[in-house]
């Protein structure tokens, strides 16, 4: 089993940028792949990014590529999403997940382990 913690959740202006960590428990974080997942008031959970457990493999939703990175350090056991050009339709709160997907999984249920989340305001 894995135990998840994000932090690095806050308020910045649009354009800015905030760096999220998500930091895992037990020693096989490094067979999970992982992602990061965001649910805005009134909204569904939605899928923002996830990486293979090499690191080698990544995808993004449309909506943050080009303007997020998702990373990880097996030797730290944490991932990481690095968030640039923010914009007000990125407030939400964005939840780390670990999942045995031998890939890159995209999908809600694909993932078995969820932090409880830090949350994101970005202000016009």
């Amino acid at each position: 089993q894995v135990q998840l913690v994000e932090s690095g959740g806050g308020l910045v202006q649009a354009g800015g940028s905030l760096r999220l960590s998500c930091a895992a428990s037990g020693r096989t974080f490094s067979s999970y792949a992982m992602g990061w997942f965001r649910q805005a008031p009134g909204k569904e959970r939605e899928f923002v990014a996830a990486i293979s457990w090499t690191g080698a493999g990544t995808s993004y939703a449309d909506s943050v590529k080009d303007r997020f990175t998702i990373s990880r350090d097996n030797a730290k056991n944490t991932q990481y999403l690095q968030m640039n050009s923010l914009k007000p339709e990125d407030t939400a709160v964005y939840y780390c997940a670990a999942s045995r997907f031998d890939g890159v999984p995209k999908m809600y249920r694909s993932f078995a382990y969820w932090g409880r989340g830090t949350q994101v305001n970005v202000s016009s």
